[in-house]
């Protein structure tokens, strides 16, 4: 059994390294670590979004055509919610005001798909709040490189907790 794991973001060289385009970055380092040997390293089939972020219902629904549950449907994306180094995987929970998140769920008709949020608040603190940048505009600004640094360090736990994830579910079914 193949899931499909597809990575949210925005499309243009204008957005890449963006904390918006956390999703798409994990699905890239995914299929770049698993490159062109014959033994897959992860059970997961990854693609990257090539449409803006408010779009990403109609891109999935148009992808998602030879899937046959939603359980097996991933979606990867930015959380503003969760500090930047960490992540959640849950299953038809997330962000409130995530617009790709929204667009998805949309255009699928339903929460019950499995969401991977990675972290991408680095926002420094001020008296005990975090600062009041807008969120929007927060997220479309590129990664500094030591927050680059951390976010990519965080990408092989999320990969091996989901591969476990997906060892786990496969026990169920047998």
């Amino acid at each position: 059994m193949s899931y499909l794991l597809i990575g949210l973001g925005n499309p243009n060289k204008k957005f890449d390294l963006t904390r918006h385009n956390a999703g798409k970055m994990f699905a890239g380092w995914l299929n770049k670590e698993q490159g062109t040997g014959n033994k897959k390293q992860w059970d997961f089939d990854a693609v990257e979004t090539d449409c803006l972020m408010n779009a990403s219902g109609d891109w999935v629904n148009n992808h998602y055509k030879n899937y046959k549950d939603y359980k097996n449907l991933y979606i990867i994306h930015d959380d503003l919610d969760i500090p930047l180094g960490t992540f959640k995987i849950q299953f038809g929970k997330g962000p409130r005001r995530h617009k790709g998140i929204l667009s998805v769920e949309q255009a699928l008709g339903t929460k019950e798909f499995w969401r991977v949020r990675i972290g991408v608040d680095g926002r420094q603190k001020e008296e005990g709040r975090r600062k009041k940048e807008e969120g929007e505009d927060y997220v479309l600004e590129k990664f500094r490189a030591e927050e680059k640094k951390i976010l990519e360090s965080v990408f092989p736990e999320i990969g091996d907790r989901l591969n476990s994830l997906s060892f786990l579910r496969k026990q169920e079914s047998i």
